[in-house]
């Protein structure tokens, strides 16, 4: 093949590329139009307490193939981890997940995963006993739940993504990049504060 032909070959594949990169790169600011997201120096967005949605149903099968409706869990505050197993941040931020979750559960906090773009559970399931990772994950390869959200909520390119949701089961806080275990716990504990 002539090199005027490769060229086009060898710039869509550089493209394909990026995109793929871009998949599990550091986030995005997007304020979200109509959402109420207020963004904070830290990178977290917040909603006002009387300006919160409700977060939508996302129910289904966890990774290791049990039926899962986050709506249980209403009455507790709700952390959503968006993740996948092929990505570097959410490996590097899985620790400090665990660790948030072993200490606040016992204050009404409950961990829900929701892993993204595996195509199968194997690689999901060795993904979480590697980083020791007990809470649940729902299975959803597609991202079919990430997209049941307000557009603007979530950015399916911004992989992980972590959605904080009050005792009522609205949105309280975002974050569309990967968290230390600090900026985990300033999501949380203004929700949690609150009664």
């Amino acid at each position: 093949m002539s090199a005027a032909r490769r060229a086009p070959l060898t710039l869509a594949g550089a493209f394909a590329a990026a995109l793929l990169l871009s998949a599990c790169g550091s986030g995005g600011t997007s304020s979200g139009s109509g959402t109420g997201f207020v963004m904070g120096e830290d990178g977290i967005s917040t909603v006002q307490r009387g300006d919160r949605d409700a977060a939508p149903d996302l129910s289904g099968k966890t990774i290791e193939g049990k039926q899962l409706d986050v709506a249980s869990y209403k009455g507790k505050v709700v952390v959503l981890n968006v993740w996948g197993s092929w990505c570097a941040p959410c490996r590097a931020e899985a620790p400090h997940f665990q660790k948030v979750y072993k200490d606040l559960k016992s204050d009404g906090v409950q961990f829900v995963g929701i892993n993204t773009r595996d195509t199968s559970t194997a690689n999901a399931l060795a993904f979480e006993k590697e980083q020791g990772v007990t809470y649940p994950s729902l299975y959803d390869p597609t991202g079919k739940l990430m997209l049941r959200f307000e557009k603007g909520t979530l950015n399916p390119q911004a992989i992980p993504s972590t959605l904080v949701l009050d005792r009522e089961g609205k949105i309280a806080a975002r974050s569309l990049a990967a968290l230390s275990e600090d900026k985990l716990r300033k999501m949380i504990d203004p929700v949690l504060a609150e009664k």
